[in-house]
């Protein structure tokens, strides 16, 4: 039920807020060293990197939340409610084949990097770990997408603005 809640709440907004915090906070820190104290600190622009690879994957999944991924509507807008929702669960289920994709060749990529034990250069930090972004933001899309599917047939009223956190109420 915990896991439930976690899901159904801002797990992404709370990521989101959390890493562009630390890579505003990085990003300020470094630009005021290098042009009022004269140093550099090599590590923080590769930090700085690695946040934006998982800004940019897990805000794949937010904006499935929030259903503002971008899409062509002109044709599904022909059509009655019953089959906008045929044609929306038809185009999540493959969205959600794309997800799962991410996730399996994701995980299998993370893992043989893994093996490798390959570090990245400034930071000495395991490069799996900035890989894991992959999988990670594939299952969050899936799981999001799901919630989309679930919502479609609970509400199909709602099929123009179906997000997640409606699920809920």
């Amino acid at each position: 039920m915990k896991l439930k809640k976690i899901l159904n709440e801002k797990l992404e907004e709370w990521i989101l807020v959390a890493a562009m915090t630390v890579l505003v906070i990085l990003v300020v820190g470094q630009v005021f060293v290098r042009y009022v104290m004269n140093f550099s600190i090599g590590w923080s622009e590769e930090l700085a990197r690695y946040l934006l690879i998982w800004i940019a994957w897990i805000a794949a999944s937010y904006a499935v939340t929030k259903n503002a991924h971008i899409r062509v509507e002109i044709i599904k807008d022909r059509f009655t409610k019953r089959i906008k929702q045929v044609i929306e669960l038809i185009v999540l289920l493959i969205w959600f084949g794309f997800a799962a994709f991410l996730a399996i060749e994701g995980t299998n990529f993370v893992l043989q990097v893994q093996a490798t034990n390959q570090v990245s250069p400034s930071l000495g930090a395991d490069m799996w770990i900035v890989y894991l972004a992959v999988p990670v933001g594939g299952i969050l899309m899936g799981i999001r997408l799901i919630q989309q599917a679930i919502l479609i047939f609970k509400d199909p009223e709602q099929l123009e603005s179906t997000s997640p956190h409606d699920l809920n109420h």
